[in-house]
């Protein structure tokens, strides 16, 4: 697990899918006037160098957040989320923070931002992040990109396990996102059992489990089983847009099992899916899927 690094997959079109429903969780929750905690239990290193070493090996944003990036015919939901991606792009101001994008600046696109800087723009003072990733070089970045935020707590520990002294939080108000590499086939048992077990913790709050379409039995069954943890109130959206190659090899897409999802999402998302597959689509057969159990 630990050789596995999300640099190599940047800005593809499984973030972008990722991340244009995490952006709207996050709306729904900071319109609230309560506090929260986002808890993000593969954090990652926070952002990553599209131009750099790593990413160039497979250079997969260009398929995902490089087909958005200078578009103004942008439907709003996509034109919040790549705005996002661009304030991220900016130098940031004397005190640290990103500046505002200002009208009709399209920065050049360099940096992809993690799920946690995603976050970290659209939360308020008073919400709390806190952020665990067990791969060493990037819980160090991870660190030294949050470690002066007072709202911001980062742990080198093991995503899964931190789970059970999270939950339930203090306030009873929580964002948990679960996306880990799913390198090993082990994870997905592990997806399962961690949200079993949060939701018997912590039943009220909002679990995103984010996982990767590809030719292995246990992502096939999986949104079946998540289905068995969460009887009702849950929302899934799955994005296909590639073909595995002759050997069946590649990410062809990606989905998103949203439980305790915010009433409006269903409705943004049917409204986005079939022009998000249509620009992202890398062949014929390229297509979406929602479908939902209200609580």
């Amino acid at each position: 697990m630990l050789a596995y690094r999300h640099a190599f997959h940047a800005g593809n079109h499984a973030d972008v899918l990722k991340h244009l429903v995490l952006v709207q969780v996050l709306r729904y929750m900071v319109g609230k006037d309560k506090p929260f905690r986002y808890i993000d239990t593969h954090a990652g290193a926070g952002g990553y160098q599209l131009k750099g070493a790593v990413a160039q090996k497979k250079t997969e944003y260009r398929e995902g957040i490089g087909r958005l990036w200078s578009r103004a015919d942008l439907p709003p939901l996509v034109a919040d989320y790549v705005q996002l991606v661009q304030r991220f792009n900016l130098p940031p101001a004397e005190d640290g923070r990103l500046p505002a994008l200002e009208k009709g600046m399209t920065p050049p696109l360099a940096l992809y931002p993690g799920s946690p800087s995603l976050a970290s723009l659209l939360l308020t003072p008073f919400d709390k992040l806190h952020l665990y990733e067990l791969h060493p070089a990037d819980a160090r970045t991870l660190a030294a990109h949050f470690g002066g935020e007072k709202r911001s707590r980062v742990m080198q520990e093991d995503g899964f396990a931190a789970l059970k002294k999270e939950l339930p939080p203090t306030p009873r108000r929580a964002v948990v996102l679960i996306d880990p590499s799913y390198e090993t086939v082990g994870d997905y048992s592990r997806v399962v059992a961690s949200l079993r077990e949060a939701v018997q913790r912590f039943a009220e709050g909002v679990y995103m489990v984010w996982y990767p379409q590809v030719s292995r039995v246990e992502a096939v069954q999986l949104p079946k089983r998540l289905t068995g943890v969460a009887p009702k109130g849950w929302l899934h959206v799955r994005l296909t847009v590639a073909q595995p190659d002759q050997q069946g090899f590649g990410l062809a897409g990606s989905g998103v099992f949203i439980l305790n999802p915010p009433y409006t999402l269903h409705q943004q998302l049917a409204e986005l899916m079939p022009w998000l597959t249509e620009q992202l689509a890398q062949y014929d057969g390229a297509s979406y899927l929602i479908e939902e159990l209200p609580g």
